[in-house]
């Protein structure tokens, strides 16, 4: 592969913080862009000394002059707690963002891919979800700042891929999970991991049956660079998730079978407001134009987890 220059927005956060490390060992020059609202430049510490690896805090609300090959639009607050906590914010960097770096792409004609969300198909009324389902989506709830953010962002990428000839990619990311989660992010894996390993009680909301499908980050990642690199004319999007269907509850008692010191209890809190009752992507597309399948299983994933959880949380 040709060395390329490329920026990460979000790179500080989960999901960022890994793509730019594997760019890195792919002889990749790396811009990471981040506000740090959520990510953390504790996630990019070990890169920060690496030659081609360059860290610049700035929030993509507002423009920036940059010349690069590539971009991977990742900023935004992922996690219904930081998401909610300014919805505003939440969604100007869906919006505004999102706009900023189609015209940084379009300026300096480098290849963009936006990082969208299972969200896009709220509480589905398709199961499983396919890329042709226009989801089921509150346009007013309070979820529906990241939710609607994110499909509008989705509308701006094909917009400039018709009218000003852009090219784009769209993936769309179903739960996943793995080192450099936010302990306190709110979502479910890493909720119970540290809930566990801190002997506090598991909260499952509702009844637990409900169902989300568990991706670990370096089988994302692998589909992410697959996506931008692919030379097929096929700009998405494309579901990116594993489609083994747990259920909450299921998840709770394998997280407590790993770590079996754990003296936490499961208990059950009600059913927080527009949350989706099943989740499961259809992998078919990205199984035939990327040869994309996640490989690892939701147990190897959790024992890595829970490892680098019990560094951060028990050292």
């Amino acid at each position: 592969m040709d060395k390329r220059r490329i920026l990460v927005t979000g790179g500080a956060g989960f999901i960022g913080s890994h793509l730019c490390r594997r760019l890195l060992d792919e002889g990749q020059t790396v811009l990471c862009v981040d506000n740090c609202f959520t990510g953390s430049k504790e996630n990019i510490a070990s890169l920060l000394t690496h030659n081609d690896f360059e860290f610049i805090r700035h929030d993509i609300t507002q423009p920036i002059l940059l010349e690069v090959d590539q971009i991977y639009n990742l900023a935004c607050p992922a996690s219904p707690v930081h998401y909610q906590y300014n919805p505003i914010k939440t969604i100007k960097t869906n919006v505004i963002g999102t706009l900023n770096m189609l015209g940084l792409a379009k300026r300096v004609k480098a290849r963009i891919l936006q990082a969208s969300t299972s969200e896009v198909y709220g509480d589905p009324a398709e199961h499983p979800q396919t890329e042709t389902y226009w989801g089921n989506v509150n346009p007013i709830g309070i979820r529906s700042c990241y939710d609607e953010g994110k499909r509008c962002a989705e509308t701006l990428m094909m917009d400039y891929h018709r009218q000003g000839h852009v090219d784009v990619r769209i993936v769309r990311i179903f739960n996943t999970y793995g080192p450099n989660m936010h302990p306190d992010d709110g979502r479910v894996v890493s909720n119970f991991i540290v809930q566990a390993l801190k002997n506090e009680p598991l909260t499952l909301f509702g009844s637990g049956e409900q169902t989300r499908s568990f991706q670990y980050i370096d089988d994302l990642i692998e589909g992410m660079i697959r996506m931008m690199n692919n030379e097929g004319g096929f700009e998405g999007p494309v579901n990116l998730g594993n489609p083994q269907e747990f259920s909450i509850k299921e998840l709770a008692e394998l997280t407590l079978r790993l770590i079996p010191e754990s003296a936490s209890q499961i208990v059950y809190q009600p059913l927080p407001s527009d949350d989706p009752r099943r989740r499961k992507p259809d992998i078919a597309l990205a199984s035939e134009k990327l040869g994309w399948q996640p490989q690892t299983t939701l147990a190897d994933g959790l024992v890595k987890t829970i490892e680098y959880f019990r560094k951060k949380i028990c050292a």
